[in-house]
Protein backbone atom coordinates (compact mmCIF):
# COMPACT_ATOMS: atom_id res chain seq x y z
CA UNK A 1 0.00 0.00 0.00
CA UNK A 2 1.26 3.45 -0.90
CA UNK A 3 0.57 6.06 1.76
CA UNK A 4 0.97 9.68 0.75
CA UNK A 5 1.37 11.92 3.77
CA UNK A 6 1.01 15.69 3.74
CA UNK A 7 2.24 17.85 6.62
CA UNK A 8 0.22 20.95 7.44
CA UNK A 9 1.49 24.40 6.54
CA UNK A 10 3.32 26.71 8.96
CA UNK A 11 1.65 27.66 12.21
CA UNK A 12 1.30 31.02 13.92
CA UNK A 13 3.25 30.04 17.02
CA UNK A 14 6.38 31.85 18.21
CA UNK A 15 9.63 29.90 17.81
CA UNK A 16 10.52 27.81 20.84
CA UNK A 17 6.95 27.36 22.05
CA UNK A 18 5.95 23.76 22.65
CA UNK A 19 2.80 22.77 20.82
CA UNK A 20 1.43 19.45 19.75
CA UNK A 21 -2.23 18.71 20.28
CA UNK A 22 -3.14 22.35 20.76
CA UNK A 23 -5.32 23.53 17.89
CA UNK A 24 -3.08 26.45 16.92
CA UNK A 25 -3.72 29.02 14.21
CA UNK A 26 -2.06 28.97 10.81
CA UNK A 27 0.06 31.83 9.49
CA UNK A 28 -1.45 34.49 7.27
CA UNK A 29 0.53 32.93 4.43
CA UNK A 30 -1.70 29.83 4.53
CA UNK A 31 -3.30 30.30 1.09
CA UNK A 32 0.04 30.69 -0.69
CA UNK A 33 1.62 27.81 1.21
CA UNK A 34 -1.43 25.61 0.62
CA UNK A 35 -1.33 26.34 -3.12
CA UNK A 36 2.27 25.09 -3.23
CA UNK A 37 1.30 21.98 -1.25
CA UNK A 38 -1.56 21.32 -3.67
CA UNK A 39 0.92 21.51 -6.56
CA UNK A 40 3.29 19.03 -4.87
CA UNK A 41 0.38 16.73 -4.11
CA UNK A 42 -0.84 16.90 -7.71
CA UNK A 43 2.64 15.82 -8.83
CA UNK A 44 2.41 12.77 -6.55
CA UNK A 45 -0.98 11.93 -8.01
CA UNK A 46 -0.08 12.68 -11.63
CA UNK A 47 -0.29 9.00 -12.58
CA UNK A 48 -4.09 9.33 -12.45
CA UNK A 49 -4.49 6.79 -9.64
CA UNK A 50 -6.63 8.58 -7.07
CA UNK A 51 -6.40 7.58 -3.41
CA UNK A 52 -9.09 5.13 -2.35
CA UNK A 53 -9.26 6.71 1.10
CA UNK A 54 -8.33 10.10 2.55
CA UNK A 55 -7.78 10.75 6.26
CA UNK A 56 -6.88 13.80 8.31
CA UNK A 57 -6.02 14.76 11.82
CA UNK A 58 -9.04 16.53 13.32
CA UNK A 59 -6.90 19.56 14.20
CA UNK A 60 -7.75 22.65 12.16
CA UNK A 61 -4.29 23.02 10.63
CA UNK A 62 -4.72 19.67 8.85
CA UNK A 63 -8.44 19.90 8.08
CA UNK A 64 -8.01 23.31 6.41
CA UNK A 65 -5.23 21.99 4.20
CA UNK A 66 -7.24 18.91 3.25
CA UNK A 67 -10.15 21.18 2.31
CA UNK A 68 -7.88 23.52 0.34
CA UNK A 69 -6.52 20.55 -1.62
CA UNK A 70 -10.03 19.37 -2.50
CA UNK A 71 -10.50 16.73 0.20
CA UNK A 72 -13.10 18.34 2.45
CA UNK A 73 -14.63 14.91 3.02
CA UNK A 74 -11.40 13.43 4.47
CA UNK A 75 -12.14 11.14 7.40
CA UNK A 76 -10.99 12.58 10.69
CA UNK A 77 -9.18 10.25 13.05
CA UNK A 78 -7.98 11.25 16.53
CA UNK A 79 -5.06 8.82 16.28
CA UNK A 80 -3.59 11.19 13.68
CA UNK A 81 -3.32 14.06 16.15
CA UNK A 82 0.16 15.34 16.95
CA UNK A 83 2.01 14.18 20.05
CA UNK A 84 0.42 15.26 23.31
CA UNK A 85 2.80 17.45 25.31
CA UNK A 86 0.30 17.78 28.17
CA UNK A 87 1.16 20.53 30.65
CA UNK A 88 3.92 21.78 28.36
CA UNK A 89 1.58 22.76 25.53
CA UNK A 90 1.97 26.43 24.55
CA UNK A 91 4.78 27.01 27.06
CA UNK A 92 8.10 28.26 25.67
CA UNK A 93 10.75 25.61 26.32
CA UNK A 94 12.98 28.35 27.75
CA UNK A 95 10.30 29.15 30.37
CA UNK A 96 9.28 25.59 31.21
CA UNK A 97 10.14 25.10 34.89
CA UNK A 98 8.95 21.48 35.05
CA UNK A 99 11.74 19.44 36.70
CA UNK A 100 10.85 16.55 34.36
CA UNK A 101 11.88 18.54 31.28
CA UNK A 102 15.53 17.52 31.59
CA UNK A 103 14.48 13.87 31.99
CA UNK A 104 12.52 14.24 28.76
CA UNK A 105 15.47 15.85 26.98
CA UNK A 106 17.62 12.92 28.14
CA UNK A 107 15.13 10.23 27.04
CA UNK A 108 12.22 11.63 25.00
CA UNK A 109 11.57 8.15 23.62
CA UNK A 110 10.43 6.81 27.00
CA UNK A 111 9.78 9.80 29.27
CA UNK A 112 6.38 11.42 28.85
CA UNK A 113 5.77 15.13 29.04
CA UNK A 114 3.88 15.90 32.25
CA UNK A 115 0.27 14.83 31.58
CA UNK A 116 1.29 13.96 28.02
CA UNK A 117 2.86 11.17 25.97
CA UNK A 118 6.33 9.78 25.50
CA UNK A 119 7.44 9.32 21.91
CA UNK A 120 7.06 5.54 22.25
CA UNK A 121 3.46 5.96 23.49
CA UNK A 122 2.75 8.36 20.65
CA UNK A 123 4.28 5.93 18.14
CA UNK A 124 2.12 3.07 19.45
CA UNK A 125 -1.01 5.20 19.09
CA UNK A 126 -0.14 6.14 15.52
CA UNK A 127 0.83 2.55 14.65
CA UNK A 128 -2.60 1.44 15.84
CA UNK A 129 -3.99 3.55 13.00
CA UNK A 130 -1.48 2.21 10.45
CA UNK A 131 -1.95 -1.40 11.58
CA UNK A 132 -5.68 -1.06 10.99
CA UNK A 133 -5.16 0.77 7.70
CA UNK A 134 -2.91 -1.85 6.12
CA UNK A 135 -5.57 -4.50 6.69
CA UNK A 136 -7.84 -2.61 4.30
CA UNK A 137 -7.93 -3.36 0.56
CA UNK A 138 -6.49 0.01 -0.45
CA UNK A 139 -3.56 0.45 -2.81
CA UNK A 140 -3.20 4.22 -2.24
CA UNK A 141 -4.18 6.31 0.77
CA UNK A 142 -3.77 10.04 1.41
CA UNK A 143 -3.26 11.45 4.91
CA UNK A 144 -3.13 15.09 6.04
CA UNK A 145 -1.25 15.21 9.33
CA UNK A 146 1.58 16.54 11.47
CA UNK A 147 5.35 16.24 11.49
CA UNK A 148 5.23 13.61 14.22
CA UNK A 149 2.82 11.47 12.20
CA UNK A 150 5.11 11.65 9.17
CA UNK A 151 8.01 10.57 11.40
CA UNK A 152 6.00 7.64 12.76
CA UNK A 153 5.00 6.57 9.24
CA UNK A 154 8.62 6.53 8.15
CA UNK A 155 9.60 4.49 11.22
CA UNK A 156 6.71 2.05 10.65
CA UNK A 157 7.78 1.75 6.98
CA UNK A 158 11.34 0.85 8.04
CA UNK A 159 12.98 4.02 6.73
CA UNK A 160 14.16 5.10 10.19
CA UNK A 161 14.45 3.51 13.62
CA UNK A 162 12.81 5.01 16.68
CA UNK A 163 16.19 6.39 17.69
CA UNK A 164 16.53 8.11 14.31
CA UNK A 165 13.00 9.52 14.43
CA UNK A 166 13.90 13.19 14.15
CA UNK A 167 15.89 12.55 10.98
CA UNK A 168 12.45 11.99 9.45
CA UNK A 169 10.99 15.33 10.53
CA UNK A 170 9.73 16.90 7.32
CA UNK A 171 9.17 20.63 6.89
CA UNK A 172 5.81 22.36 6.84
CA UNK A 173 3.88 21.51 3.69
CA UNK A 174 5.96 18.42 2.92
CA UNK A 175 4.44 15.68 0.78
CA UNK A 176 6.04 12.24 1.17
CA UNK A 177 5.19 8.72 0.16
CA UNK A 178 5.85 5.49 2.06
CA UNK A 179 4.98 1.86 1.40
CA UNK A 180 3.49 -0.38 4.05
Amino acid sequence: MEIILVRHTSVDVPPGVCYGRTDVALRDSFADEADRVAERLAAHLSDGHAPEAVFTSPLTRCVRLAEHCGYGDARRDDRLMEMNFGAWEMVPFSENQDPRLQEWYDDYLHVAATDGESFVSFYRRVCGFFDELVRQPYSRVLIFAHGGILMCAQIRAGIYTLEEAFQGLEGYGAVISVSM
